[in-house]
């Protein structure tokens, strides 16, 4: 009798730069399916259909993909075909901005918010998948940081929902704050918290956010000095407050570098953060009590610039997108310790910077 694995298949989207301007190899939105036996990859196709789709995410029904575009001001919405995992292009929308880094559905399944370079956008999702013209767009106000080669002005460079999904948390690497918004689904719109943001040290950068998935924890990397910011999360009031920064790289460790992506274990007992530079992973273990962070180690990611990492839908392996040597590198998690080990898989593929899973 056939498995149900075998008759619904495993797939990773993997998002890529394409364009000269990026130096990327990319052919555009990379489909493998991953064989439920051997765990290899094998590629669908690569669907080229907006210059850069860098950043992917899946409807709650996986039935639809969602991308955000650098350099761009489209957003595309697709149809996946649940047998061979290729995609149709539904649609594409304006994004109002011009350099998208990250979208994400809502719970409801009803709106995809994105970051669009410089602000935030929110899309209601047509009965189709296809996505309608955006109800909201803000662009917060602010003074940049002091990198003005990096903080231009105001960019917001993740626009995660939490985890109750009444709140919409955006660190915004130019004004070193996180915005905090109150998501209102009737109305469509983004409306400020109350307090609007926290202040990041002066120059950190913000980039991404992760929440524990059981205690009322937030953790931020920041790109610009390579660090983590630990907060107490409210998710009655929307309120974020630090209580710890903590390094991503080693003391010895005298190079540059940038942070880039971060993501808390499903057992809520380790963090991970991306080195660009270190070309590394840090494993951060969690005190479940007080929520601060210690340093497990580092393991290298056999690549260059390790724009993203992911876990695979089970939580038991990590897989480092490294941008500037196209290649997606597999580890094995130790669910004890945190460890990450190399598991031999290495997955070519150009320019890439995400990837997500769909069963």
């Amino acid at each position: 009798m056939e498995s149900k694995n075998a008759t619904h298949p495993t797939f990773a989207y993997v998002g890529c730069f394409t364009t000269e301007k990026r130096k990327a190899r990319g052919k555009g939105i990379a489909v493998y399916r991953i064989d439920p036996a051997t765990g290899a990859w094998m590629l669908v196709e690569a669907y080229d259909a907006i210059p850069n789709p860098h950043y992917l995410t899946l409807d709650h029904t996986q039935k639809f993909l969602y991308s955000a575009h650098g350099d761009s001001s489209e957003i595309g919405a697709y149809a996946i075909d649940q047998q061979t995992g290729k995609l149709k292009l539904l649609n594409k929308q304006p994004t109002g901005g011009d350099n998208s880094s990250h979208l994400m559905p809502d719970s409801s399944n009803r709106y995809i918010v994105l970051a669009n370079g410089p602000g935030v956008a929110l899309f209601p999702i047509n009965k189709d998948g296809s996505l309608a013209p955006f109800s909201d767009k803000i662009v917060p106000p602010g003074e940049p940081g002091p990198y003005r080669r990096e903080q231009q002005g105001p960019h917001p460079h993740q626009a995660p929902f939490d985890l109750t999904g009444r709140f919409v948390v955006v660190p915004d690497k130019g004004l070193d704050k996180v915005h905090v918004y109150r998501f209102d689904a009737l109305g469509g719109k983004l409306l400020p918290g109350d307090p609007p943001f926290v202040k990041s040290r002066y120059g950190a950068g913000p980039r991404h956010v992760t929440f524990h998935p059981a205690r009322p924890y937030a953790y931020v990397v920041n790109e610009l000095d390579s660090t983590v910011t630990c907060y107490h999360w409210n998710s009655e009031r929307g309120e974020l407050k630090p209580f710890q920064i903590i390094s991503t790289t080693p003391t010895t460790y005298t190079g540059d570098n940038t942070g880039a992506e971060i993501a808390v274990a499903p057992s809520g007992k380790f963090v991970y953060a991306s080195n660009r530079g270190h070309d590394s992973i840090v494993i951060f273990c969690v005190d479940q009590a007080s929520g601060m962070l210690a340093h497990v180690g580092w393991e290298s990611v056999q690549g260059r610039k390790p724009r993203f990492f992911g876990l695979d839908p089970g939580g038991s392996q990590l897989y480092a997108a490294n941008e500037n040597s196209h290649t997606i590198v597999a580890f094995r998690i130790n669910r004890e310790t945190g460890k990450l080990t190399p598991t031999g898989q290495i997955v070519e593929t150009g320019s890439p910077s995400c990837i997500v899973f769909a069963t």
